[in-house]
């Protein structure tokens, strides 16, 4: 086709073709009835039709395109489907003639006539969130397409059309020459020319072979996995077929994922890694590809422009064209030669630069003398929430200069300076420059020949393969541009009013390119490449070490033993805290929803100030006579009920729920334990034995010890018994277990259980539960636990401890997390008498539990508690929270019940309301999204379908309220 009639093809509006058109021709020519919908189309017209035999796709074109072409689509989806691992495509339906085509005239026009059955699955459109498995699953299934094409031929792939990349460059033209936007024509003509004048010295070599030339997020079908993770399997539309380059497809199908990347472009990588696996590609195309996919994107947005002005109602186009400008600027967003290098890099295709030579930066300054100043995310210079204060880094430098006159930052550095809390995206955390804290005056040399320019308040030394770009100097000259030799003099520091100055460093390999100073972490691997670091040039070390995480990972797989396991299957390498938030070695914030243990919040400098005194002056066991273990152990008894005035002290919930079982047992004179089912008390043999939760242990409903009477959990949301009216029920189903331990004459010692539901996502008991169950255990002459280690200490806002929501009295109280805020530390408070029965079995000791340092830490945590009434806070901002998650199960079917109160919640999720089919995978998807937006959480739960929220005590308003902002997202997104 001549490439005129190729352009004049470009202004073809759609066929004018109404639904009742196309009901008849369904009916006369292939006998079929049925309901008919308009699908989507550029420049055909299809509509799918639900018929008795199944459904179908009715497609219309014009005369206007070669009959040849239609029958290599044809042959093409023929030709796929015996393949046995190709992806489905649609069947092509004969007509009542036997004719794959039908040539029909409608009106005043002649068009051709197909029908196909349709492929039942989602498309990716509408989609705004997609998963990494996702992504590389478009990637994959492109792959496979063009594989299963690779030895097809046919006469109709010799065609023209608008959307063969090979003619991107007179097509785009074309299309352009008619746009009246001339800001939007001015970008698309200045990305096309970039982008076809780097194809077009690749282009030799550059594979031809048949593509589809449209495996798009539109044109794919995919199918949940068992997370609800949508993976394209099936393949449709193959209006576009042609001969074409094989690299163009992929780019086609990776442009098509761009306004689902959130504007990072990065986003697509998995794509082109899984296509690559499929379907290797040479040097040229993997240097060819990103160029495409932003020549794609310009046709896109300009093909709409013009179709628009054609067929204003185009409802498909108009649909469309928003999300295909964010493709366009997305695609645009980021020079060629770092996409180029971040694809090399995820391909494993990457190559090391050779070693840089420079001349010295600053020939006056001895290296030796320049101090380093750590901003990562350990820096020693950090201290509290410094980090977060504007300039820290210069009063820091300031500081550092004091003894030599020099100070540096570091290049390759994950700056905790630089971090932002309750951030859905990761920071621009990654240093490509250094900045120098200098003498003023200090000379500035050229470290090689190049060209001084000014671009603003940069100067840049522009070299044969090398940019120097400088801010904070001084001109030796002011007439620019100008031409300087390796060891001339640029000029001076500039002095900043105190006789010291900064000056900024940062080199590229990318001529006329104006580099960012900083760079998220996933994008520091591609801009170190073309920005390298300025140590050959400074004549000194300035580099941060990378972070060593995964094979920190794998050190810790091989000597820390297995069942202790980590959140994550890739967990970030978490090495700071400030209040509710974590940070990692990349300096990423993250919101811990998760941590019960640090009650108070990470990182408070009044105990960690306690902390250090108490070591400085002494730490032993509590055999030793000193004051702390005595002031803590009366102010523990002083929190409990009357009568609880005796404390045990020792280093863990498992370790207290393990003595307060030997009480029952001393004081009883029995061994039988009542216990809940779905209740976990820790890992000591003992507490092990009175924990049912299947999640815990998959093993423990069949390995109970034969002391453990376990009862059916009373959950009043997915129990037997359902909703706050259930007490009774729960009550007599708890009367057989107690019967059948009577009748065996051995007695009962007692019934543990937390008094709020905390492992099964904080689920309140039944009204009244308590009262009765405990009347029952203490009329056997049983001791009653309440395992307040996870729900106790005010973290439930309306009561400090969970059984006062009961209204009962335990006769022992075991609590442990919270109370150290991270430090090993628990207490069992019982009476005198139940105390005293232990010595019947010899005394009790445990060597650091009561030490100085514990107590002490027991002491200041009671302190902040009290000081800064976080308890009320967590009653507060609690609320707060359990109202924007209810509002959530009001929107979303999934989340199906709102547990627990104050900072103890569980949202869970279930499949279906009726049934509360357990969301276990979705949860853990779930959760993984949610970590990739900045919140660390994880489900709890027998059947790990319930986000377990659990945060310091110390929440905000403004923190609770971005999670759940997060999570709304999560929901209405994807995961």
């Amino acid at each position: 086709m001549p490439e005129d009639a190729l352009l004049r093809r470009t202004e073809l509006p759609r066929p004018d073709v109404t639904a009742e058109d196309a009901a008849a021709i369904l009916e006369g020519w292939y006998g079929l009835t049925g309901p008919i919908v308009e699908l989507g189309s550029q420049q055909d017209r299809n509509y799918r039709v639900d018929t008795d035999a199944g459904r179908f796709v009715l497609k219309i074109c014009r005369a206007d395109y070669a009959t040849v072409e239609l029958k290599a689509q044809n042959a093409a989806m023929r030709h796929i489907a015996a393949k046995p691992s190709a992806p489905r495509v649609p069947c092509i339906m004969p007509g009542l003639s036997g004719e794959d085509i039908l040539f029909l005239d409608i009106g005043s026009d002649s068009y051709q006539i197909r029908l196909l059955d349709y492929l039942d699955g989602e498309p990716l459109t509408r989609r705004k969130y997609l998963s990494v498995e996702t992504v590389a699953g478009l990637g994959r299934i492109a792959g496979k397409l063009a594989l299963a094409l690779a030895d097809f031929e046919h006469p109709g792939l010799a065609r023209e059309l608008q959307w063969d990349l090979r003619r991107a460059g007179p097509v785009g033209l074309h299309l352009l020459k008619s746009m009246t936007d001339r800001h939007l024509q001015r970008r698309l003509a200045e990305a096309l020319a970039g982008s076809v004048r780097r194809i077009q010295v690749l282009a030799p070599e550059l594979r031809l072979q048949a593509i589809h030339h449209d495996v798009t997020d539109d044109n794919v079908v995919a199918q949940p996995d068992g997370n609800g993770r949508l993976i394209p399997d099936g393949v449709i539309d193959f209006g576009d077929i042609l001969k074409g380059w094989l690299v163009a497809d992929l780019a086609v199908t990776c442009a098509s994922l761009l306004h689902h990347a959130d504007g990072d472009p990065f986003f697509l990588l998995p794509a082109i890694q899984a296509f690559h696996e499929i379907y290797p590609l040479n040097e040229a195309e993997l240097a060819a590809l990103w160029p495409l996919i932003v020549a794609r994107a310009t046709i896109l947005v300009a093909s709409s422009e013009q179709q628009l002005a054609i067929d204003p109602d185009n409802d498909y186009v108009i649909g469309n064209i928003e999300h295909e400008r964010v493709i366009f600027d997305v695609a645009v967003s980021v020079p060629l030669a770092l996409m180029e290098e971040a694809i090399r890099q995820a391909l494993g295709k990457g190559v090391e630069p050779a070693p840089l030579v420079f001349g010295p930066l600053l020939p006056d300054i001895d290296p030796q003398n320049i101090q380093m100043v750590d901003f990562g995310t350990t820096g020693a210079a950090l201290k509290e929430e410094n980090w977060s204060i504007p300039d820290i880094e210069h009063a820091l430098l300031d500081a550092a200069a004091t003894d030599t006159g020099s100070a540096s930052t570091r290049y390759g550095e994950y700056r905790l300076t630089r971090t932002r809390v309750l951030s859905a995206e990761a920071p621009e955390t990654f240093a490509l420059n250094v900045t120098l804290r200098l003498p003023a005056g200090t000379v500035v040399a050229a470290p090689f020949d190049g060209q001084l320019v000014r671009n603003g308040d940069m100067f840049v030394l522009a070299g044969a393969d090398m940019s120097l770009h400088l801010s904070g100097r001084d001109p030796e000259i002011d007439s620019l541009p100008a031409t300087f030799s390796a060891g001339d003099r640029l000029g001076f520091v500039a002095d900043t009013g105190d006789g010291r100055g900064l000056l900024t460093a940062q080199l590229c390999r990318v001529p006329g390119l104006v580099p960012p100073s900083f760079v998220r972490p996933a994008h520091a691997a591609a801009w170190s490449a073309l920005c390298p670091s300025p140590s050959a040039m400074l004549g000194v070390d300035c580099d941060a070490p990378a972070p060593e995480s995964a094979d920190l990972l794998a050190r810790r797989e091989s000597h820390f033993a297995r069942p202790q396991k980590n959140y994550y299957n890739s967990p970030p390498q978490i090495e700071r805290g400030w209040k509710e938030h974590l940070f990692d070695v990349e300096g990423r914030a993250y919101l811990d929803m998760l941590n019960n243990v640090t009650i108070l919040g990470h990182g408070h400098p009044r105990l960690s100030a306690a902390v250090a005194r108490q070591w400085s002056l002494l730490n032993t066991n509590s055999r030793f006579h000193y004051a702390s273990v005595a002031e803590f152990s009366e102010r523990l008894a002083g929190l409990a009920p009357q009568g609880l005035d005796t404390v045990f002290l020792v280093n863990s919930g498992s370790e207290a729920n393990d003595l307060a079982l030997r009480l029952a047992w001393a004081a009883s004179g029995a061994k039988n334990m009542l216990c809940l089912l779905e209740a976990y008390h820790g890992w000591s043999v003992a507490s092990d034995a009175v924990s049912t939760s299947i999640a815990d242990n998959p093993q423990a409903l069949t390995t109970r010890p034969p002391w453990v009477h376990p009862v059916v959990s009373p959950n009043t949301y997915r129990g037997e018994f359902r909703g706050p009216g259930s007490t009774e029920e729960y009550v007599s189903a708890v009367l057989p277990t107690l019967e059948k331990i009577n009748a065996t004459g051995e007695g009962l010692a007692g019934f543990i259980c937390e008094c709020v539901y905390g492992n099964a996502g904080g689920i309140p008991l039944p009204p009244g539960y308590l009262q009765a169950v405990y009347a029952m255990v203490r009329e056997r002459g049983g001791l009653c636990i309440a395992d307040e280690v996870q729900v106790g200490y005010g973290r439930l806002g309306h009561y400090f401890w969970g059984f006062e929501e009961q209204g009962v009295v335990p006769d022992i109280i075991t609590v442990a997390k919270g109370m150290g805020n991270g430090h090993p530390l628990g207490a069992v408070i019982t009476t005198r008498a139940i105390a005293d029965a232990l010595e019947k079995e010899g005394y009790f000791f445990s060597s650091s539990g009561g030490s100085p340092v514990s107590s002490v830490v027991g002491m200041t945590v009671l302190d902040v508690l009290r000081d800064e009434g976080l308890q009320e806070n967590a009653r507060i901002v609690g609320d707060h929270l359990k109202a924007r998650l209810e509002a959530l199960c009001q929107r979303f079917p999934l989340a199906g019940a709102v547990h627990g109160m104050g900072l103890y919640l569980g949202l869970e999720f279930v499949r279906d309301r009726v049934t509360l089919s357990p969301a276990t995978q979705e949860t853990a998807a779930i959760c993984n999204r949610l970590r990739d937006l900045g919140v660390i959480m994880q489900p709890t739960g027998d059947h790990l379908n319930v986000l377990k929220i659990k945060p310091p005590l110390c929440l905000s308003i403004e923190s609770a309220d971005f999670f759940a902002d997060m999570l709304t997202r999560v929901l209405s997104e994807g995961w």
